[in-house]
């Protein structure tokens, strides 16, 4: 039984080799959407204006942002690094939400979905950069979900820590017996959310039967924001 249903939706995703990409991918395709994969990273302030043009109607946006997290005490951290984590995860998502924005709005239905991370939600050593630009993504989407909800557009957040995917948490992180001690320690669920379930969660709110939901930032992470 499916959980939403996407057939005939179009969803266009975001680096979508890398951090969820694989996932969403193969979730959405296999609930019936039309996958728009893009693998580049948005680092040229036109790209990602030309990737929407070139995708024609989007029922969907999934901004997929991601770079490995640097780990610099704030003492330490350059210029150099905080302008090179907001160029990738920052600056692509008001420039996308730009471009999809205008079809969105004059069909009057859409929906825009961040996944980002629950590293802005809860303070961690060593990820001052990093977690401000996960914050940065976060209010913007809160605010922009406020805005264009009368227009009956959806935009809404995924943060996510403690999730399987390729970018933060490789085969050789999980295999260390010292994170699979962290996992009991800090996370309640004791083992990472799976990419599907982490998928499935993403492609119901893409769907039809997530329409009330606006502006919002839902934690993903077994438990860890809140422990």
């Amino acid at each position: 039984m499916k959980i939403c249903d996407l057939t005939g939706q179009r969803i266009l995703i975001t680096q979508a080799s890398s951090f969820m990409g694989p996932a969403l991918c193969r979730t959405f395709a296999e609930l019936g959407a039309t996958v728009i994969a893009d693998d580049r990273p948005l680092l040229d302030p036109d790209l990602p204006a030309q990737l929407v043009q070139d995708a024609g109607p989007i029922d969907a946006l999934v901004a997929n942002l991601a770079l490995p997290a640097p780990t610099t005490p704030a003492v330490a951290v350059t210029d150099a690094e905080w302008r090179t984590v907001f160029a990738h995860l920052v600056d692509p998502l008001p420039r996308l939400v730009r471009a999809v924005l205008p079809q969105m709005i004059e069909r009057r239905s859409g929906k825009i979905l961040l996944v980002g991370s629950a590293a802005a939600l809860r303070g961690m050593k060593r990820t001052s950069t990093y977690s401000a630009a996960r914050g940065a993504q976060l209010a913007y989407i809160q605010a922009v979900g406020v805005e264009v909800a009368a227009h009956n557009i959806q935009v809404n957040a995924i943060a996510q820590n403690f999730v399987d995917n390729p970018t933060y948490f490789p085969a050789e992180v999980q295999a260390n017996p010292a994170f699979k001690e962290r996992l009991k320690r800090e996370v309640p669920l004791a083992r990472l959310v799976s990419a599907s379930e982490d998928a499935l969660f993403a492609a119901y709110l893409c769907s039809g039967a997530a329409n009330c939901f606006v502006g919002q930032v839902f934690p993903v992470c077994g438990g860890w924001v809140t422990r």
